[in-house]
């Protein structure tokens, strides 16, 4: 498919010399990359490094994902090389012990949000939210895979935001955008663009931005990024942010990375497929003048309540530095979040949609205990708690296909493992095992012995 005429046009204005060479690249086969989940194993002999992230990587050439059990195990996530440069803004605008309180307002499907959950100093707390809720629940079925704890899932929209006045520290906005810079990635993207789109995206962009402003605490740190190239939902959007909302730019001392531009209009920085291994992308980050301090409403009716000791003895041992969390049930479940957050969390369930929070760790059945899927995958998980079945790569796609995989054991939970990295649980049913894997998540597609 054909570059839009008006694109091109602009391309040759922006960019002038360079346009040619640009076009070119976005017709070539986009780069691999994946980013490791630095709790989690993962093999990158012989990977070649994404230089501004410390866990990315390009592979040599697409594998099929859907056949890796170490993909669905949270292990790494695959993402385009130039949106890790997030890892850049952040820890230059950060300290490292600092507890930070972070919204991913528009989250989904979740990259930046795992990728800000490993980057997090301990103690601190990311909302990742999701406007439309079909992309929410894949939101939160990511966010289990990466596995951490201080996560919580919302489907939210950004005006809602406001009744948390100065709450958080970060605002991040990856904002829809036209994606020019994912043309050779996504030929609908192509065919969808116009003039008229980007103008409309640009409109866009500033009310998500405005309608959280409030948010964000005073002095609290705005990323805001697109993939796309035009300047109207870039450097003119952080303009108007500038002027109408009191933002204030601050200087970029970050490492110059080889490819990468500085924006001469804003500072900001400038990904393009021709100069770096990776997408069109553009990332930068303004400081917010003024704003409120927090000022939490007294919360009515609570939907999380503390779970009882009792309760607790049952699931105790599953859970590494089980005293470092606090533990609640909501509809027959029980989670876990950090004990330092649980104020946060209470204000949260008070003003927003949760889809999510902490790490499911099991359903309560009658007197019984199921583990959950979740507390499988979750970095808190205490593996010494269950007898392992390492299986090899076919039982391991056996098992995500929730089929029977005939374990031989006697015990009455197992944890399947490959490659040493949970998937998921089994229950013992009389003289079999039940596959406890989730119905939803399960692989659909053929596989060959």
């Amino acid at each position: 498919m054909n570059f839009p005429e008006d694109f091109i046009k602009r391309i040759k204005t922006d960019i002038k010399g360079e346009s040619a060479v640009l076009l070119k690249a976005l017709e070539q086969e986009p780069p691999v990359s994946i980013r490791v989940n630095p709790s989690k194993e993962y093999n990158t002999e012989g990977l070649e490094r994404v230089t501004w992230c410390q866990n990315g990587f390009y592979l040599p050439n697409r594998p099929v994902f859907t056949l890796d059990p170490l993909f669905h195990a949270g292990a790494y996530y695959v993402q385009e090389a130039s949106s890790m440069y997030l890892e850049q803004i952040l820890k230059e605008y950060s300290e490292p012990e600092q507890p930070l309180k972070v919204l991913d307002l528009c989250a989904a499907p979740g990259g930046k949000s795992t990728h800000l959950a490993s980057l997090l100093p301990p103690g601190s707390l990311l909302v990742s939210n999701e406007i439309i809720r079909s992309r929410a629940k894949i939101l939160a079925e990511n966010i289990t895979k990466w596995g951490y704890p201080n996560v919580v899932v919302t489907n939210n929209d950004p005006v809602d935001f406001q009744r948390l006045k100065g709450f958080f520290d970060v605002l991040v906005v990856d904002a829809p955008c036209s994606g020019e810079g994912m043309f050779r990635k996504d030929l609908n993207a192509r065919a969808e663009w116009s003039e008229n789109n980007v103008a409309h995206c640009a409109l866009r962009q500033r009310r998500i931005v405005a309608d959280a402003w409030d948010a964000l605490k005073e002095e609290g740190l705005l990323v805001y990024s697109t993939c796309t190239f035009n300047k109207a939902e870039n450097e003119e959007n952080l303009q108007w942010m500038i002027s109408e909302m009191n933002a204030l730019t601050i200087s970029h001392d970050i490492p110059t990375f080889k490819g990468i531009e500085i924006s001469k209009d804003v500072p900001g920085f400038r990904f393009y497929p021709h100069k770096i291994r990776g997408e069109g992308f553009f990332i930068s980050a303004l400081i917010k003048s003024s704003g409120q301090t927090f000022q939490p409403k007294k919360i009515k009716n609570p939907s999380l309540t503390k779970s009882s000791s009792a309760l607790e003895k049952g699931f105790s041992v599953w859970i590494k530095n089980y005293r470092e969390y606090n533990y609640f049930t909501f509809q027959n479940k029980v989670l876990a979040l950090p004990a330092a957050l649980e104020k946060e969390l209470h204000e949260l369930t008070g003003q927003l949609s949760i889809v999510q929070a902490g790490t499911e760790i099991c359903e309560i059945k009658g007197k019984d205990l199921v583990p959950s899927h979740s507390l499988a995958l979750s970095i808190i998980l205490n593996k010494e708690a269950f007898q392992t079945e390492e299986l090899d790569l076919n039982r391991a796609l056996l098992y995500l296909k929730k089929e029977d995989i005939k374990p031989m054991s006697s015990n009455r939970y197992l944890l399947a493992t490959y490659k040493h990295t949970p998937l998921g649980f089994l229950k013992k049913a009389g003289n079999r095992y039940n596959n406890l894997y989730p119905k939803e998540w399960r692989i659909r597609m053929e596989i060959n012995s």
